[in-house]
Order: structure tokens, then sequence, then C-alpha cells
């Protein structure tokens, strides 16, 4: 199908019964994930004889936070036959409220329809960036894996957590995510796998035995027996080849507290497994991390932190309109300078 043009091309859309809810990559670019006043814009300009008029667009949101999502909105500028410039923050950037993250240059044909889809893109992938940056930085240096993709749909897993990997979380478990940054997928078997086996270090041992050399032993041990106990039974179950042992308490029990954290350390280290690391999971937020960095945790897995993180509301303003500046009233007219802007497309 061609990409939508004027109104009555939506009456060519067939529904296709048992499909899945989630836009394709073709309908994005089509513009069928447009809001239909865009649409009605591209009919009422084109009668005025306005359509390709010359203008300049400005993107910012009121919160600050930690930029994402440009690349995906250069991927869908770059499929256009006359696209616009853009200029733009990098990915990873820290910005200010109000501050002028995107800027575009072109004809309104050539990006008008698409002021959905980039403001959704850019505000959904900032939103996840911002809430796993504030895990990077608790975590002081330590590593922070995104383990969101169960909290999202599976439409958007990939995009979640490249938009968390932009903020310095050091793996992802979503495959498709991670294959994508050209990266290979992080994580350890779960509950289920150890549940069937019946024991801790019968899993333990089939689990070393069946993974490439290669891959980091990584064992849960919070499933039957005491944390502190089931560390010490699989570290000596493996000995130097496990790299380390991963805590997921649940709730009922009090989650993975720091006084647990200090106890397996301190057991670790007293039967002489200093290497094994700490790989604490479950619920975790900033300040959580930041407690668990002072009891010895070395790793933090989080998921539902970083896909709850709320969304940047991005908004888009006309600035300047065939060479002249102009602006709704409450805004600025005319082009807000901001020198951290480089050209992207």
């Amino acid at each position: 199908m061609k990409p939508l043009d004027s109104l009555k091309d939506i009456d060519s859309y067939k529904n296709t019964e048992g499909r899945l809810f989630s836009a394709t990559h073709e309908e994005i670019r089509q513009g069928w994930t447009t809001d239909i006043y865009f649409l009605k814009t591209r009919d009422v300009l084109r009668a005025a004889g306005m359509l390709e008029t010359p203008v300049v667009a400005e993107i910012f949101t009121r919160a600050a936070g930690t930029y994402a999502g440009v690349a995906e909105v250069l991927n869908l500028f770059s499929k256009l036959p006359n696209p616009p410039m853009v200029e733009s923050l990098a990915e990873g950037d820290s910005f200010e409220a109000k501050e002028v993250l995107m800027r575009i240059t072109g004809t309104y044909e050539s990006f008008g329809l698409y002021e959905t889809v980039i403001l959704g893109m850019l505000a959904s992938s900032t939103g996840w960036a911002t809430a796993a940056k504030e895990c990077v930085d608790a975590a002081c240096g330590r590593k922070v894996l995104c383990f969101g993709a169960r909290h999202v749909h599976p439409a958007v897993a990939p995009v979640m957590e490249r938009a968390a990997k932009i903020a310095g979380c050091s793996a992802m478990s979503c495959i498709l995510a991670a294959k994508l940054c050209g990266e290979e997928p992080s994580g350890t078997v779960p509950h289920a796998a150890i549940l069937m086996m019946g024991d801790t270090v019968k899993l333990a041992k089939f689990y070393d035995s069946q993974i490439p050399a290669n891959e980091p032993r990584i064992v849960l041990v919070d499933t039957f027996k005491d944390e502190a106990e089931e560390a010490l039974r699989v570290a000596e179950a493996l000995g130097g080849r496990l790299s380390g042992v991963r805590l997921d308490t649940p709730s009922e029990r009090g989650g993975v507290s720091p006084s647990l954290v200090r106890e397996i350390r301190w057991r670790l280290d007293l039967a002489g497994y200093n290497n094994v690391k700490i790989i604490t999971t479950g619920g975790l937020t900033p300040e959580r991390i930041k407690i668990l960095n002072e009891a010895g945790a070395d790793v933090y897995g989080v998921g539902s932190y970083i896909t709850n993180g709320a969304e940047r509301d991005m908004t888009m303003d006309l600035k300047m309109i065939n060479g002249k500046p102009i602006a709704k009233r409450g805004r600025l007219p005319g082009i807000i300078p901001n020198d951290r802007l480089k050209r992207v497309l």
C-alpha cells in the first residue's frame, strides 16, 4: 500500500481478522498510526495551495531528562522521497525543561503527516532512557541490566531496551533488542527451570554442562532453601566456574534486603569465593540500588522501574513559515537558539 495522502485514502483499509494489534513498520511509514487531523490538514493545505510551504518546527518537553529515540525518527525520514533537514541533540544527552531537542526544516508536506509518530517515538524512548539513567547513576559504576521486556507490549520491547542501553545499561535480556544493538542478550535460567529440576544444585550442574564455555555461570539461589545456604551449595558444586548468584527474593518474604546481601557476601568471601558476584533483581528502584550498593551487591537487573518511566510529553511547534517567525499564543515566535543541536539529516 502507498502512504496516506488524503482523507479518502483511509477507506482503503481492510481489517485483517486475527492479526496482532500492533502496527507493522509499513503501517507506521504509510501514516496509519498518525492522528486523523494531520491527514485532514493535508487536504486543507493542498486545496489552499499551501501544502509545500517551507516551515521550521521545533520539539521540546516540559521536564528534564535523558534524550532517546532520534535514530528511529531518522530511520522514518530516510525512507521518504524528500526528507526534511533535521538538527538534534545526541541520544543519551541530558537536557533541561523546554530546551529545544530537535529542529525540523522543510516543506510541511515533507513531514507534517508524521507529527504524531515523531513525538511518540521521542516521548516513549526518552521516558525509558530517563528512568534507566537514574538507575545507572544510582549504581555508581556497577552494572545495570535491563530486564523490562515482560512489562511492555512485545512490539515495543526492543525500543524500550535500546533506550535503556543508550542511558548506560550494560546489557539487555530481550533477544531482538540485543541483536538490533549489535550485542548478545544477557540472562540466566528462571525459577521455572529450578522448580522443574527440584533442586538448585542439580539445575546448576546441568546448566553448567549445557551453556557455552565462554558464557557466565549465574544461578538463582532463592527458590527452595535459604539464599546464603544455596549460594554456598552452588559455589561448591561449580567451583571457579561460578560467575555469580542471583537474588530475586519475592516481596512475600521481604524482597532482597541489604542484610541478606551482606550475609551472602560475607559467607561467600569466608569460604573463598570472593570472585562470585551478587546480582540483585526484583522491583529495584534507584533508592534501593543505592542501599544495596552499600551492602555489597555487584549487578542490578531492573525491569518495571525503567518501563514505568513517565514518557516525556513532547510538543512540536511551527516556529517559521515562509521565512517569517510565528508561534501560537504563549510561545515565542521564531527559532529558539540552542548551540547543542547538530545536523543529523
